[in-house]
């Protein structure tokens, strides 16, 4: 008989996100996955992973059933009965916000969202859970804005998170960002002209109204990072919105006072800030297809190199797919962390 492991739906409600500036919702319900060994030997304890989501993600989406596809319930599930994993616990927190995500970090525009995680969640999962409550024992793991998270998440808090997988994560904004202001600057003007299109935008679009345009995504996506890179806490009085975009809105001249903003948040520069927390780290996977629509395969590369030429172990795979419907290199990043990951 098969052993499975169940998914439990937590709903939790955080002090910190409360009053958060978008006016979200500060209970969050996210599910856990207990390894099927967790009911039956009621003694042990097991590793923990964080799973956390893409762009416009959140963790209950994992267990979203889809034709010729697993959810992750059934892919963990899979990977444990044909011990290409070791039973872990697998949290998926909901950190979304109003405009699509807030990249895991903090900021004045959306909330405290990293402070969500290390100070809140983190405690809440391992006073509730049998976790081994180390940083040896803690992975986080993701893709695309997901990776991006793992990244700066265990870059910035290694005694929270010893290990870290980022799947085709966010890196060398040059290349993931910039070559898409053009496309926002022409699309954004269906709602107007400068500020007044942001607003117009916001207004009619950031809801649940259907259908949505097809440039929905790549509009929302740069005001999702201008919300967490470049904030503007006083903007809503003045614009209507909170963010600054980092190019003039009427000419499309890019603003480098902006977009350095947004660089200080640039893993491949943050790296050499943060040399003695990565060597503290027991794993750093990252991967990416070479096809990726959004060159984060190169972000790899240079982020990668950046550790090389400072002795920091790492782990660096390419693969032959894009950006979109990669969810299958979850198996290796569960595989690695099972190889690295410390048991009791």
């Amino acid at each position: 008989m098969k052993r499975t492991g169940s998914v439990v739906l937590e709903t939790f409600d955080s002090r910190i996100l409360k009053k958060n500036p978008l006016g979200d919702p500060s209970v969050r319900d996210f599910p856990v996955y207990l390894p099927p060994s967790y009911f039956s030997k009621a003694a042990s304890r097991f590793p923990v992973v964080y799973l956390i989501s893409g762009f416009t993600g959140k963790g209950i989406m994992n267990l979203n059933v889809s034709y010729l596809s697993e959810n992750i319930h059934q892919r963990l599930d899979r990977l444990i009965a044909e011990k290409k994993m070791r039973e872990m616990i697998v949290v998926m927190p909901d950190c979304i916000t109003k405009y699509g995500g807030s990249q895991f970090i903090n900021s004045t525009a959306t909330g405290k969202y990293e402070d969500y995680l290390i100070k809140e969640l983190v405690p809440y999962i391992d006073l509730k859970y049998r976790t081994i409550p180390e940083s040896s024992s803690r992975a986080v793991c993701g893709k695309s804005s997901g990776g991006y998270g793992a990244v700066i998440l265990s870059m910035r808090n290694p005694d929270v998170f010893g290990l870290m997988c980022s799947t085709a994560g966010d890196m060398y904004f040059e290349y993931c960002y910039q070559p898409f202001f053009p496309k926002f600057i022409t699309n954004i003007e269906n709602y107007g002209k400068g500020h007044k299109a942001i607003a117009n935008f916001i207004r009619k679009e950031v809801n649940f109204r259907q259908p949505k345009p097809k440039y929905f995504h790549e509009i929302i996506n740069d005001i999702g990072m201008a919300s967490c890179y470049s904030p503007d806490p006083g903007g809503f009085k003045t614009k209507g919105y909170n963010f600054e975009m980092p190019f003039d809105l009427e000419t499309g001249e890019l603003d480098k006072k902006v977009f350095d903003k947004w660089l200080r948040h640039d893993p491949v520069r943050l790296a050499e800030s943060y040399v003695s927390n990565l060597k503290k780290l027991k794993l750093i996977y990252l991967d990416a297809g070479i096809f990726d629509e959004y060159n984060l395969h190169i972000g790899a590369r240079i982020f990668c190199n950046k550790l090389k030429k400072k002795n920091i172990k790492f782990i660096h795979e390419e693969f032959k797919a894009g950006h979109m419907n990669i969810q299958y290199r979850y198996d290796r990043s569960f595989d690695v962390i099972s190889e690295f990951i410390e048991y009791r």
